[in-house]
């Protein structure tokens, strides 16, 4: 027992230092300069890379992103004996990933919303989930112009889809938490598309 708590505190810090690395905002640093967190929406996500660097920049940021997620929830699974503990360890990776994405701690516990690292996560855990996510979030941005509404719509069926396709409870349950928290972290996104105020990924 003693052993399995040790790994799954590995995990855990091993998963919240690879979310925390700030991918926008290296890449902004190092091609303009600038702090990302000091323009737009002050998130370092692929969103707000795009305000300053361009749409390229926007797809290679969420990819990074998504990456970023999927690798430690990756590298859970093959560590730990899958049937033996159920998929504990790779939903506590993907927890510290997301946080780690938001709250890293190389940027004084400020990052961006989780969206693409919580794909790359669900990805890992059950890739057909995550590719209907990925779906229905491209899907729902092409139509509405809204980066966060299809953000939200999609990651929110997370839970849904996972029951679904039969995962197992600490899937299910990291899903819906994993919801709760991207909507958290998108409360003033939602203000501004009630106040019909919010930013439009293309005109």
């Amino acid at each position: 027992m003693t052993i399995l708590i040790t790994k799954l505190i590995i995990v855990l810090i091993f998963s919240y230092l690879i979310g925390s690395i700030p991918t926008g905002y290296i890449i902004v640093k190092l091609l303009k300069g600038i702090d990302i967190r000091q323009t737009g929406s002050g998130s370092t996500g692929a969103t707000n890379v795009k305000r300053v660097l361009g749409t390229k920049w926007f797809f290679i940021v969420m990819f990074l992103d998504a990456l970023k997620g999927a690798i430690p929830v990756l590298i859970a699974v093959h560590w730990f004996n899958f049937m033996n503990y159920m998929g504990l360890a790779p939903v506590i990776a993907a927890i510290s990933v997301i946080i780690g994405h938001s709250k890293s701690i190389f940027l004084g516990f400020t990052g961006g919303k989780s969206v693409a690292t919580g794909v790359g996560t669900i990805l890992a855990l059950c890739w057909p989930v995550g590719l209907i996510i990925a779906a229905i979030w491209g899907l729902i941005t092409y139509t509405s112009k809204y980066v966060s509404l299809g953000s939200i719509i999609a990651i929110s069926l997370a839970p849904i889809l996972m029951n679904a396709f039969e995962q197992n409870i600490y899937y299910i349950c990291f899903a819906a938490l994993g919801a709760i928290y991207v909507i958290i972290m998108h409360k003033a996104n939602i203000r501004r598309l009630l106040e019909g105020k919010e930013n439009k990924v293309r005109k």
